[in-house]
């Protein structure tokens, strides 16, 4: 045998032997799982308290968006979609002549916003009569003008704040009512994350017992930002949830409830009946301190017959409007408010999870008038 023959036998040894340990370890080794990406929102997240906490635990519990951070994104919103009556409004009032046409015109427009027969009416009078009487000629002045009367109607000065405080230790309880399709379930979670965010401590109640999918979407809503969700069986009593929610409440030392109810149909008086129920048998735990109807803003004039069905039953303190990105028909802020003699609280708008802020009157028309 050669040397080089020698050489090579032993070469090819070593890659045999090589490549055989290699597999070994490779087949001994417990494989890693690939990285998870978590739809949390986890910014702030705080260091590991201690060695003995893994490097890579996540918060899950999001943390929901500051209320001002969804104002000015909310305001951008309105202000696309409220900009056709806006727009109706200035161009009448931007002529240099406004006879009786042209105030007719401003008041069809108002009317086609939903504002209401007797709200258009009385916004046109104030309007033309401060106009004449000022001598306003210039387009930058009648802007300011039209904005103070659009500001006055919605009315600055009501309480739009969510009653969320009990007493005597007991929880705030807030009910939120409205029929199928509004909005409601979602009002309810996205409330969760407003009062989280305050901080405030907060129990779901699913009393919705109609719809599984509406308990199994609050308790998601629920998970989210790390609050409780107490539920019963499918087309169980709406208002044992309700108590046992509140009786959870109590005794958690929780600062709000949040009572979502089925979705009823204003037409049907035996199921209105029940929601009044509901209302009854929480009661004997802790007053109800906030009823909010939500109503979703694209149902027009529909929405003001809800509002005062729901009104006669359960005695509403506030409005949700949902959908208000939806609808060219702002003017329904102001119709709904006249109605119920209660105001609109908040506004929702996309679908977001924190695409719900608290209703500014100010900022609303200016929105409107962008």
């Amino acid at each position: 045998m050669t040397l080089l023959e020698l050489i090579l036998i032993i070469a090819t040894g070593v890659l045999v032997l090589g490549g055989g340990a290699a597999l070994v370890l490779t087949r001994g080794r417990k494989e890693l799982p690939p990285p998870s990406v978590s739809d949390a929102i986890t910014e702030g997240t705080p260091e590991p308290d201690s060695e003995d906490e893994p490097a890579s635990a996540v918060d899950t519990i999001e943390r929901p968006e500051a209320a001002q951070g969804r104002l000015v994104r909310l305001r951008t919103r309105l202000a696309r979609s409220q900009g056709s009556l806006g727009k109706g409004l200035l161009a009448v009032l931007g002529r240099t002549t406004l006879d009786d046409a042209a105030w007719e015109e401003i008041e069809d427009t108002l009317l086609a916003a939903d504002v209401g027969v007797a709200a258009s009416q009385e916004l046109v009078d104030h309007l033309r009569t401060r106009l004449r009487v000022e001598g306003v000629d210039d387009p930058a002045r009648a802007k300011a003008v039209l904005r103070e009367e659009l500001v006055g109607v919605i009315d600055p000065s009501l309480d739009r704040s969510l009653a969320s405080t009990g007493a005597d230790g007991k929880p705030g309880v807030v009910l939120v009512v409205g029929v199928n399709g509004t909005g409601k379930t979602t009002t309810v979670g996205r409330l969760a994350r407003v009062l989280v965010r305050e901080p405030k401590t907060v129990v779901l109640g699913a009393a919705d017992t109609f719809r599984a999918a509406a308990a199994d979407q609050l308790q998601t809503w629920g998970e989210r930002v790390g609050v409780p969700t107490v539920r019963g069986p499918e087309g169980g009593d709406p208002a044992s949830v309700g108590f046992e929610a509140v009786e959870r409440g109590i005794a958690d030392g929780t600062d709000v409830v949040l009572v979502d109810t089925a979705g009823r149909l204003h037409t049907k008086s035996g199921l209105m009946d029940e929601l009044g129920k509901v209302k009854r048998v929480i009661e004997k735990q802790a007053p109800v301190t906030e009823v909010l109807l939500v109503i979703d803003a694209t149902t027009g004039q529909n929405g003001l017959t809800q509002a005062r069905v729901f009104g006669e039953v359960v005695d509403v303190t506030g409005i949700v409007l949902t959908k208000l990105d939806g609808t060219a028909k702002g003017g329904i802020v102001i119709a709904v408010q006249r109605e119920l003699g209660v105001p609109v609280k908040f506004v929702g708008l996309g679908e977001g999870a924190d695409d719900l802020a608290p209703f500014d009157a100010e900022e609303f028309v200016d929105a409107l008038l962008a």
